[in-house]
């Protein structure tokens, strides 16, 4: 026919060859990185790709979602018909026109309306990248030119093999292809086998081009999101990894080959789909921290260093100024809120990556902003960030009668440092008490040899004092024989039960607004109805992002009878109050302030109260209020709402 086959035999092992070099290169850079285990729980690995990556689950939640699943799910389609296509090249006896003329023309039908819908959502995607681009940055000749070539494959194919109906090749017909045909089949067979001629080497050679420019592009993820998906961290929430040097000291990251070979591969497979940065508080803050950035310039510093970082020689700094480099506002902009994880569509873990820069900046080069110095000082030094003496942690329960915890005592409350010391969420434990009093709980508190958790001090790359935190903590709670712990702060709560069992502490540890819960369905509170008022719900990023508890708050309020208001960004997508990462404790001067834009969220129904379960939160709200002027709604925690209902 029109087929050359030792031309193409040529072309498709020149082809193979270099795809493999590329793969083998890129392969290398991503093996530069440290060991870490993505490879213990396979069933559970393999059930997470079939429902993120075949399934598409994160990127059907988002507008336009749809869009790109089709074009997902009919490229695997498609590569039957391209193994076929290669496959003729090689060996023209093998066609599908070995199959008889019915199946024939229905597996070709087949092939026909997933071309059309790939041709369809090219279009959609070329409009939206042309008017409604997610970024502005989005519009690049590379995004234009992956389109056109994947529009390209299939004109080609439809000329092709329309050409080829119309010149009575095949044993049978094809839905769309059949148009095409029966539009050529007026031309003369001259006209037509030219047509077939050009449209096939026109899909071989878009075809090969495909292939080989996609290891040095953006969408490199179409090679690497499936296996990034696969080898995705399983837990909730992301955990550090404890680092250790030789001489105990823990240094991060300050090399990219330092990072691990997931960190390396995560930076491969960024889709560059821009989700993260429309759900980062720092970004839409207008700070300088944009995670989709993150991932290209960390990407950037790899492939520009290369292999040579084996060798220990660096031509880029991974931290630093420039588009290579990761610079230190970046890194400390990062709220830990992990907005950008959460909707990521192949699972990118963007905060630890910024937490190991931290812990190189604090532990190796004691580089961090001044107000942190007087931070870690204080917890080193006195056990909470305040510096105040311990033996203040039980003044707020000088007038009540709180037991310490005994062996005979079923639960530890642990108050937490801003429980402990700051005045306004003094009352939040005070409310929390008179719950549990009512409820009858056996519980009872540290008193004043509770320590900090240590939260902060991780967060903010400072390891080896968290560690030093951790293994008091550690020490004391086995020795009071603690085994269950209801703590009133979110950052504690996951302290405690995720980030304690790197130091062999396994609690069972449940937030007070799910314990307040549980004691409202077994029976042991009578909650009075105060129907008449308008509440709206802050979802806490420790509490609902990282830990998963969402509906348990909402639950508890609902129990009192007053209407519940959502804000828009609410749940999984829940905006920031701007503390977490230890920002808390930082001054913010760039861009507009976290919580204040958070507050005006919560504002846009006019509720009565705003209704949080965290004392960060708590404290961002109640400062976003002051200086707004806006002091008329009051901030309530979860705790003192239904301790105000109790009868």
């Amino acid at each position: 026919m029109y087929i050359n086959n030792t031309v193409f035999i040529i072309f498709f092992v020149a082809s193979m060859l270099f795809f493999a070099y590329s793969c083998y290169v890129k392969l290398g850079l991503v093996k530069l990185g440290t060991a870490t285990d993505r490879t213990s729980r396979p069933g559970k690995r393999f059930a997470a790709m079939l429902k993120g990556a075949f399934g598409q689950s994160r990127v059907m939640k988002e507008p336009h979602g749809s869009n790109h699943a089709i074009l997902f799910w009919a490229f695997l389609v498609l590569l039957v018909l391209n193994a076929e296509f290669l496959l003729n090249g090689l060996f023209p006896s093998i066609t599908f026109n070995l199959l008889p003329a019915g199946i024939y023309s229905l597996v070709m039908s087949v092939f026909d309306i997933v071309s059309v819908l790939v041709l369809t959502s090219v279009l959609v995607a070329l409009k939206r990248k042309l008017f409604h681009p997610p970024f502005p940055e989005a519009r690049t000749f590379e995004a234009f030119g992956i389109l056109g070539m994947i529009g390209g494959l299939m004109i080609a194919y439809f000329l092709s093999h329309g050409a080829e109906i119309a010149l009575g090749y095949t044993k049978g017909a094809s839905l769309f292809s059949g148009v095409v045909a029966a539009f050529l089949a007026t031309s003369s067979r001259e006209y037509v086998e030219a047509v077939a001629f050009n449209a096939w080497w026109a899909h071989a050679a878009i075809l090969f081009a495909f292939i080989n420019y996609l290891p040095y592009s953006r969408h490199i993820h179409i090679l690497t999101a499936i296996p990034n998906v696969y080898f995705k961290n399983l837990d909730k929430p992301v955990m550090m990894e404890r680092e250790v040097s030789e001489t105990g000291n823990k240094f991060g990251v300050s090399k990219v080959n330092e990072f691990t070979w997931k960190d390396l591969l995560d930076s491969f497979t960024c889709t560059d789909c821009g989700r993260c940065q429309e759900n980062c508080p720092a970004h839409l803050t207008k700070k300088p921290l944009n995670p989709r950035e993150l991932m290209v310039e960390i990407k950037e510093n790899l492939n520009e260093n290369g292999k040579k970082l084996k060798d220990g020689e660096v031509k880029y700094p991974l931290i630093g100024r420039g588009l290579e480099s990761v610079s230190e506002d970046e890194i400390w902009a990062c709220l830990t809120c992990g907005a950008c994880m959460e909707v990521c569509p192949v699972f990118i873990e963007h905060v630890p990556k910024l937490i190991k820069l931290r812990r190189h900046l604090v532990q190796a080069e004691s580089k961090f902003p001044q107000e942190l110095m007087d931070l870690f000082s204080n917890m080193e030094q006195q056990s909470n960030p305040w510096g105040k003496d311990p033996a203040e942690r039980v003044k707020w329960s000088s007038s009540l009668n709180i037991k310490e915890f005994s062996e005979d005592t079923e639960y530890l409350l642990y108050i937490g440092c801003a429980g402990s010391f700051d005045s306004r969420n003094k009352k939040i434990t005070v409310a929390l008490t008179q719950i549990l009093d009512k409820a009858g709980v056996s519980y009872g508190t540290l008193g004043k040899d509770e320590l900090c958790c240590g939260d902060s001090a991780r967060r903010l790359g400072n390891e080896s004092l968290f560690e030093k935190m951790a293994n008091s903590n550690t020490e004391l709670l086995m020795s009071k024989g603690v085994k269950k712990v209801i703590t009133q702060c979110p950052h504690c709560f996951t302290t405690l039960k995720n980030d304690y069992r790197q130091y062999g502490l396994e609690l069972e540890v449940i937030h007070h607004s799910e314990f307040i819960d549980k004691l409202i369905k077994e029976g042991k509170l009578e909650l009075r109805y105060k129907a008449d008022q308008k509440i709206v719900f802050h979802d806490s990023c420790y509490l609902g992002r990282h830990n998963g508890v969402y509906e348990k708050p909402r639950e508890v309020i609902a129990s009192t009878g007053v209407e519940i208001i959502e804000m828009e960004r609410n749940y999984e997508k829940s905006f920031c109050c701007g503390a977490g990462g230890g920002r808390m404790w930082m001054e913010e001067d760039m861009g507009s302030r976290v919580n204040e834009d958070r507050l005006e969220q919560a504002l846009q129904n006019s509720p009565d109260s705003i209704c949080v379960s965290c004392p960060y939160c708590m404290t961002m709200f109640e400062n976003g209020l002051k200086n707004t002027g806006k002091n008329k709604v009051k901030v309530q925690d979860i705790a003192e709402v239904t301790a105000k209902a109790l009868l």
